[in-house]
């Protein structure tokens, strides 16, 4: 997968936000790993089946600003349904005209304070420090979002 074997994402150290890098083979997998990054920051995802599923499409002009629309969409549809997610399948990203097109489907549950212990709460994603990177062997995403 990347020089990082079979790791999905990794926590790096950081002040006062929580940072990852997100890995993939393709982009699509990297883009799904980073939003299983982000969820595990607020609550462990092996505790959230998939009985909820949405759709999503995103259009932005640029990588990393669909990495950052990505991210933000999956927040705000967690408050909005009040719920978390733990399967993401990034179905396409695809270029035309110059700019970036995502299609996933994504997969959780009703956010349930008696099964899902919430470890923090993310506000926001963040451009900072925010890289978008084709490597030899796949992709290598790093975001920091605000805690």
């Amino acid at each position: 997968m990347s020089s990082h074997g079979t790791e999905k994402f990794e926590f790096l150290e950081h002040t006062a936000d929580a940072q990852f890098r997100a890995y993939g083979n393709t982009l699509e997998e990297a883009f799904e790993n980073a939003a299983l990054a982000m969820f595990n920051v607020m609550v462990d995802t092996d505790s959230v089946s998939d009985s909820v599923s949405e759709s999503i499409n995103i259009e932005s002009p640029d990588l990393d600003i669909l990495l950052v629309d990505w991210l933000s969409e999956l927040l705000y549809l967690s408050d909005v349904n009040h719920s978390v997610y733990s399967t993401f399948n990034v179905e396409s990203i695809k270029e035309q005209d110059g700019r970036y097109f995502l299609s996933a489907q994504i997969y959780g549950e009703t956010l349930n304070l008696d099964k899902h212990e919430i470890d923090t709460e993310v506000k926001a994603v963040t451009y900072n420090q925010l890289e978008v990177r084709k490597l030899s062997n796949g992709w290598m995403l790093q975001v920091v979002v605000d805690i």
